[in-house]
């Protein structure tokens, strides 16, 4: 398990360029631009958190590095429906295909069978994963501090910000934070696993939270597990959450989110 992230964008690099012989960055921006159906993704978490609730990214994954194959009856369409109707206010989809068994068409199916918003949930190292992303519907991408230069991070927000997308910016520990606070976005994500070692510790976000300003959304990523620590996240004023693992286990994905989220 060492140093995953690393191999993973080490693909990602190949797979960009396989992409872009197959299909132009200028091709796919035509298709991204004339798409009229963004959900807004920052505004319906806080629409949620609004009304005293939490504000929850429900993943969809099928697997990960480090856990393997999570979901064997995998069915994407199903899972977002089930997560819509148990109180969800995003959804985020995983569509890396070597290492977490993603798919573009998952993304595709589950924001076609809801109303939710749409993280697409990848290692973006490209301009041409952002385009990508709209041109299949993302209505939010992810950008990770751990994997980009401070330059990049800024340029690649601004490719969201003009095809109207949200992102939500990642951030493991107070190094990245800064440079993440210097995004305009107002997502940051603190993932208690550390991608290089894939170990995970809620103390991650707690170590965090004082130095995030007034105007930001912490979202807390990973390990999110019981209603205890649903409650010990909602003490210390954290109240949006990025969960899948948890859910991906369970018969019914959706009703494990209500019991996790509202005990009941």
């Amino acid at each position: 398990m060492n140093d995953i992230l690393a191999k993973i964008l080490d693909i990602k690099k190949i797979e960009i360029a396989t992409a872009r012989q197959m299909r132009s960055e200028s091709d796919m921006l035509r298709e991204a631009k004339s798409r009229k159906d963004l959900r807004g993704f920052a505004r319906a978490i806080e629409e949620k958190i609004a009304q005293g609730k939490p504000g929850v990214i429900a993943e969809i994954k099928k697997a990960s590095p480090s856990k393997g194959v999570i979901r064997e009856n995998f069915n994407a369409v199903e899972i977002a429906t089930s997560y819509a109707a148990h109180g969800a206010a995003c959804l985020s989809v995983l569509t890396d295909v070597q290492f977490f068994q993603g798919s573009y068409d998952y993304l595709r199916q589950a924001r076609a069978a809801c109303t939710l918003p749409v993280l697409r949930k990848d290692f973006m190292i490209d301009p041409y994963q952002i385009v990508h992303a709209r041109a299949i519907g993302a209505d939010c991408i992810l950008l990770i501090v751990a994997a980009l230069a401070p330059q990049q991070l800024r340029e690649f927000e601004g490719i969201a910000a003009e095809l109207g997308m949200d992102v939500l910016v990642e951030v493991h520990d107070r190094a990245e934070l800064d440079i993440a606070l210097e995004l305009n976005t107002s997502l940051v994500g603190i993932n208690n696993r550390n991608l290089r070692s894939f170990e995970t510790s809620l103390q991650t976000t707690l170590d965090l939270l004082a130095a995030v300003p007034e105007g930001k959304r912490v979202i807390t990523e990973s390990g999110i597990l019981t209603q205890d620590d649903v409650k010990l996240m909602r003490d210390n004023n954290v109240d949006a959450f990025l969960v899948g693992e948890a859910f991906m286990r369970a018969p019914e994905p959706g009703a494990a989110l209500q019991k996790l989220f509202f005990g009941a």
